[in-house]
């Protein structure tokens, strides 16, 4: 069973029932459950399906090649020489096929470009002399290694310049999503327990699928990432090796935004991570965006030229602060700071990118979910006259409001005080008079369940809470 992915069935079921033929790309990171999509979408029936051989050389490639040809109902003598000859009997097999629509879907085709294989030019040939000849071809191809399909297919400039028809990136679910999932999964979790959850492994459906359904998500957390066997305790540089060619750069700039909450600017993450600027940082950040490691904005009044990178990817984030730290080898780890300020002060932080990557529900909870928008952040340093203000989350809407959020994250409803207050009055007051806005300012509170209504509670226009992060959007 698919959980969500409706708008991704769509796309994918249009193009095989187009008249024409149709080159389709389902691009996404590691686990996020592109294979699964597409197997799903089509009943795992395909006239021809293969997968790329992870670190496999030219010859073990095209030997892997004539097996799934072989499983295809294609009977062949001798494994192909090189790609041409072997895309050339793919198309015997599609000729000989009697199924109506052709469905070739060739999965992790980025492990199948080695080095000198001249794989790209075969694939460009295979398509424009015989596929697009045709009006019964869907060729399906699939990879985890963005930073290829990027590259190689979107970008190419030769023979595949334009060529895709259906562009499907598969993101990882939202909060929604994840409980469906869980409890598909018969895994009794909260929404405290979820969002506990998503802060750890994000929306990446694999993760998720690992927990035991009969321990508490504080002992699968310890056993899936912190036991010296545990399925993800080496996640983190498998993920970056599997998306990007050469991981190094990436890893760096990822290591180096972790450690500034609020993120840099590009020339901040030169000069931080003291690599060249060659023209290249633009395409690793392009693709460490693209793959939802990292976003992009831009400080209100600043110009959208100078924009600052903020690391979100929620596994990433919690392998820095705690799996990279976890110098003692404590396989309970978790079960052990999980009452601690540790834990407590690492919640409130992770809350909020949380709500970064469900901005589309805040927008629904205050009604403006057809509204114009541009989600912006603010700071200002300090002075003598009067602190800095730091607002992670600005809403500059079109209907000449703009929603200044705060986002607290509590095991209780959220209590303001009159010096937290104060802080708010300031910042408020700071942001007019330093941008001299025209539109009105609403102080926005999203928590986690709410805000109590005492004598500092008037000062709130709107409140979001967690139930309506995991609304369906």
């Amino acid at each position: 069973m698919v959980i969500g992915r409706k708008k991704e069935q769509s796309e994918l079921r249009s193009a095989h029932d187009s008249e024409y033929s149709e080159f389709v790309a389902v691009y996404g990171r590691r686990r996020v459950g592109k294979t699964f999509l597409i197997r799903e979408t089509f009943d795992y029936k395909f006239t021809f399906s293969h997968a790329g051989v992870a670190n496999g050389n030219k010859q073990v490639q095209l030997a892997a090649w004539r097996q799934s040809l072989e499983e295809s109902g294609m009977p062949i003598d001798k494994t192909p020489r090189d790609w041409m000859e072997a895309f050339g009997l793919l198309r015997t097999l599609i000729k000989n096929s009697r199924d109506v629509r052709k469905v070739i879907f060739i999965d992790e085709m980025p492990w199948m470009d080695t080095q000198g294989a001249h794989f790209v030019s075969a694939l460009e040939f295979f398509w424009n002399a015989f596929c697009s000849a045709r009006k019964d071809v869907l060729l399906i191809i699939c990879g985890s290694a963005t930073s290829w399909i990027i590259n190689k297919i979107f970008k190419n400039h030769g023979g595949l310049y334009n060529r895709i028809t259906y562009r499907v990136y598969l993101e990882p679910f939202t909060l929604h999503e994840c409980e469906q999932y869980s409890e598909a999964l018969h895994l009794k979790l909260t929404h405290y327990d979820l969002l506990e959850g998503y802060m750890v492994m994000g929306g990446i459906p694999y993760y998720w699928s690992l927990q035991d359904k009969g321990k508490s998500l504080a002992g699968n957390i310890d056993d899936l990432f912190f036991s010296q066997k545990g399925k993800l305790c080496n996640e983190f540089n498998a993920l970056y090796h599997s998306l990007f060619r050469q991981p190094e750069v990436y890893i760096k700039i990822v290591s180096l935004l972790g450690n500034h909450k609020n993120g840099l600017t590009r020339l901040e993450i030169i000069e931080g991570a003291k690599i060249q600027d060659n023209g290249s940082t633009s395409r690793v950040l392009e693709e460490l965006e693209q793959c939802d490691f990292i976003r992009r904005y831009n400080n209100y009044g600043k110009k959208k030229n100078d924009p600052i990178f903020q690391l979100i990817d929620n596994f990433t984030l919690f392998y820095f602060k705690f799996m990279q730290e976890n110098k003692s080898n404590d396989e309970h780890f978790w079960s052990n700071v999980y009452n601690t300020s540790i834990r407590h002060s690492w919640t409130g932080l992770a809350f909020e990118r949380i709500c970064f990557q469900h901005v589309p529900q805040i927008k629904q909870a205050l009604g403006i979910a057809g509204v114009m928008t541009n989600t912006l952040g603010f700071k200002s340093n300090g002075d003598k006259e009067s602190k800095g203000v730091q607002i992670d989350m600005l809403i500059d809407r079109a209907d000449n409001v703009i929603n200044l959020c705060e986002m607290k994250f509590s095991q209780e409803v959220f209590t303001i005080d009159k010096d937290y207050e104060q802080q708010l009055r300031h910042k408020i007051g700071r942001f007019c008079e330093l941008t001299n806005t025209r539109k009105a300012v609403h102080l926005t509170m999203v928590t986690m369940y709410g805000v109590e209504h005492n004598a500092y509670w008037n000062i709130v226009q709107k409140e979001v809470t967690a139930e309506d992060l995991f609304k369906e959007f």
